[in-house]
């Protein structure tokens, strides 16, 4: 069986749509786990209907794949076969009389509560790495908790604010140029006053002693921080404090949007401040939004308390 191309279609993906790091090892790992599919059973290229919807059994009754991972990985081979049948006509998608549906149940993003998240930010200092010279003085806000603050007021992915430089953010850290998914900028603004003031400390030291090009947030070691470590910082934080289920960047994303909306921010504002393509993506937040209402209106007894 000819060797699916793999670095080629990853690396046009790449190039062709901007697309981010983890997406593109995502694409990787699918077309592997396909290849090991076609192996296993002696599968040759080119491909038939009957082989892809194999392939959809195989990782639905045997792996047990979420219907979520399933429909990943299948429109991954999907959009390779197509990306393949573009480059050579002689080998057509076996997809293409293929129609496999995955049904995939909605669940509704879980926002962190108000309490939880005031005891988070009343946390000490020194949260899990240790500040060094090389990334902010021992005297300034902690860097775990400037970052928290700022994924609350602002609702970013956690790669968008890793992958900040220094030059991303103005002079006086009210706003910063974001590169989102599929490299698209959008210009995101820090609402807060008391976290302006910490944020242009914090930035300013920076400056100092980095080039505009450098990474805004660094680790322990003074090199750029990654989103697993800061993730794995949350995690401690989330044990110190006995939160459970732990602390994620992308349950304070969600916390954001969920903030902002029972707040009364037009949901076209929260779908541009979060860089969501789609409004159906950012509908989600209401359907959040509505359930805190119920909750609210079951702990109020409106009519006990009138009798």
């Amino acid at each position: 069986m000819p060797h699916l191309d793999h670095s080629a279609f990853v690396n046009a993906r790449r190039d062709e749509r901007g697309l981010g790091h983890h997406t593109l090892r995502a694409y990787a790992q699918d077309l592997r786990t396909f290849t090991r599919f076609t192996k296993e059973h002696q599968l040759v290229d080119p491909f038939s209907k009957d082989d892809m919807l194999a392939y959809h059994r195989h990782l639905r009754d045997v792996l047990y794949a979420k219907p979520a991972t399933i429909e990943r990985r299948l429109v991954t081979l999907k959009s390779y076969f197509a990306w393949r049948a573009d480059r050579n006509s002689a080998m057509p998608s076996p997809f293409a009389d293929v129609r496999i549906s995955v049904r995939i149940p909605r669940r509704l993003p879980r926002p962190i509560e108000r309490d939880i998240l005031k005891a988070v930010l009343k946390s000490p200092v020194g949260v899990a790495d240790a500040p060094t010279a090389k990334t902010t003085p021992c005297a300034m806000q902690d860097v775990t908790i400037l970052m928290i603050k700022l994924l609350i007021v602002t609702g970013l992915r956690i790669s968008e604010l890793t992958n900040l430089t220094i030059r991303d953010v103005s002079t006086d850290a009210s706003q910063m140029i974001v590169r989102g998914k599929g490299n698209k900028e959008r210009i995101v603004f820090v609402p807060n006053a008391e976290l302006q003031v910490a944020f242009q400390r914090y930035c300013m030291f920076r400056a100092e002693h980095g080039s505009l090009k450098s990474p805004l947030f660094l680790n322990a070691v003074g090199r750029r921080l990654r989103s697993q470590t800061f993730r794995k910082r949350l995690r401690v934080l989330s044990h110190r404090l006995g939160i459970a289920p732990h602390l994620t960047p992308h349950r304070f994303r969600h916390t954001a949007a969920t903030l902002l909306i029972e707040e009364g921010i037009d949901i076209l504002m929260v779908q541009a401040l979060l860089g969501h393509a789609n409004l159906k993506t950012t509908l989600i937040y209401v359907r959040v939004s509505n359930h805190a209402l119920r909750q609210a209106l079951k702990r109020v007894d409106v009519l006990g308390e009138l009798g």
